[in-house]
């Protein structure tokens, strides 16, 4: 299967790439992405076949359904790096929380964040691909919290690919902040900056689309990729978790094989999104996607008017910071879907320099056909955290979220599926509030007293956290991060 451009061609890229050619360089003409030319079908019978089979199994025959160009027995090392996580058997335990609501906790790999589900095969196939090209590459990721470390941990090591990981100076939690400025792997760099993610982000876009870095980057023999979900090497296996918690519904008996759901997702860059709204329109029987956002509502207003506007809004700090982001990526892959190349690249371009635009009447329905949103407020969020642990259920910020959009966006009487996507020990402090009461407690005194509470053991690699050396230091204006780049290379 080949790969296309959101934004169309600008007659200097190819009209259409390789998967490995999309993963390797992941930015496309007049600043757009890659998605598939076109999406392989999962009918009921593929579904029937999977209903016995272990999550690498099906992981391994949906990447076959997208034909993609990279050899097996790299893609079966990929997949390996499943076996690492809590329980081999089931990486992504499906939990029932309520009569009708299911919580699919992607967060037990080696980070504790759903970030390990896509990102852990996806530096191994990375690598080896740098490696068979005997090409050196260098890895740039933008985190609002949990990317970062799950980056940093899959490619610390790795032969042919050094990275560069830059994060908002406070605006991730300790535990997120420890994990990456702990790290002390010689080919790993991490970068604090004055600002917020969305500036991070901008930064790295322009670093990936600027032709001088390049240049400055092919003088040293290296090239440019990224492991931010712009790089469509996350989006697919993202994708498989949405199979996985759909059969795992089946299996426990909560809905027949063809009965419809909804998906549950905590907004974010809508890359896990994404993966749900190609897997509805591959076969998979989803009724809507409700998307889930905190404060920082951007996505709200976008899905219930069809309205993206930025000029009256900035970040807002929120209890559930891998959130707190306005200019949401993937949007613009779901824009292509729906509309087109030129109306996507007209679109993104009023955003890009009008910091707005308005959908049509008609392109707003379309919209909606897939996806139903909310927000929900910190407070709001602390009482879902209370009321789900009163239950016997101990969940972070960002999977509460979902719980408001489970609440006000289910019109049928459907089962519907909540994604969790960070562990409980990655946002201490707002659960210890939420079940405690105490107020500024650091990460480890929240951590105790959850555990306490909860009659529960701190996972030792996050206990392991508080006594390890700081080893990255650099904290810099945005401006200054191609010279650190540069340096760091040097």
């Amino acid at each position: 299967m080949n790969f296309i451009e959101t934004r169309g061609n600008d007659g200097r890229h190819p009209l259409e790439v390789s998967f490995s050619a999309a993963i390797l360089g992941p930015m496309s003409s007049f600043g757009g992405l890659y998605v598939p030319e076109a999406l392989p079908q999962l009918d009921e019978d593929f579904l029937r076949k999977h209903l016995d089979a272990d999550y690498k199994t099906l992981a391994r025959d949906l990447l076959s359904l997208f034909e993609i160009d990279i050899d097996a027995h790299v893609v079966d090392r990929a997949l390996a790096l499943y076996d690492l996580f809590d329980d081999p058997d089931n990486p992504v335990p499906v939990v029932r929380v309520k009569h009708d609501l299911y919580v699919s906790e992607l967060y037990h790999g080696p980070t504790r964040a759903f970030k390990d589900m896509a990102l852990q095969p996806f530096g191994e196939v990375l690598s080896a691909l740098a490696q068979q090209r005997d090409e050196h590459y260098l890895i740039m990721a933008a985190t609002s919290g949990d990317t970062g470390p799950a980056a940093l941990e899959t490619f610390k090591n790795r032969s042919n690919v050094q990275v560069v990981c830059l994060y908002p100076d406070g605006g991730t939690s300790d535990v997120q902040r420890l994990q990456m400025v702990t790290e002390d792997a010689e080919n790993l760099k991490v970068i604090g900056i004055h600002g917020d993610f969305d500036d991070a982000q901008n930064a790295l876009k322009l670093l990936l689309g600027s032709e001088s870095f390049k240049a400055k980057l092919r003088e040293k023999n290296i090239q440019l990729s990224a492991a931010n979900s712009v790089n469509f090497g996350r989006i697919i296996f993202q994708l498989i978790y949405h199979v996985h918690s759909y059969l795992e519904l089946v299996r426990q008996q909560a809905v027949v094989m063809g009965e419809k759901v909804y998906l549950a997702v905590p907004s974010g860059n809508f890359g896990n999104a994404l993966g749900g709204y190609y897997a509805m329109k591959m076969g998979l029987p989803v009724e809507k996607i409700l998307i889930a956002s905190n404060r920082n509502n951007v996505l709200t207003h976008l899905i219930k008017n069809g309205s993206y506007d930025l000029r009256s809004m900035s970040v807002v700090s929120t209890t559930s910071p891998a959130m707190d982001i306005l200019k949401s990526s993937n949007v613009e892959r779901i824009l292509f879907d729906l509309y087109g190349a030129e109306r996507t690249k007209a679109l993104m371009s009023q955003l890009d320099n009008e910091n707005h635009y308005q959908l049509t009447d008609d392109e707003l329905a379309q919209l909606q056909q897939f996806f139903a949103a909310d927000f929900c407020d910190d407070e709001a969020g602390r009482e879902y955290i209370r009321e789900a642990f009163d239950n016997g259920y101990l969940m972070d910020p960002h999977t509460a979220t979902c719980f408001k959009a489970y609440e006000t966006c289910t019109s049928k009487p459907l089962k519907s599926i909540a994604y969790s996507t960070a562990e409980w020990t990655k946002f201490s402090p707002t659960i210890a509030n939420a079940l405690t009461g105490e107020v500024d407690a650091h990460d480890l005194d929240a951590l105790k007293s959850i555990a306490a509470k909860a009659n529960i053991t701190i996972p030792s690699s996050i206990q392991a956290l508080f006594d390890k050396q700081i080893t990255q230091k650099t904290i810099i204006d945005k401006a200054e991060i191609e010279q650190q780049t540069l340096e760091f290379l040097s």
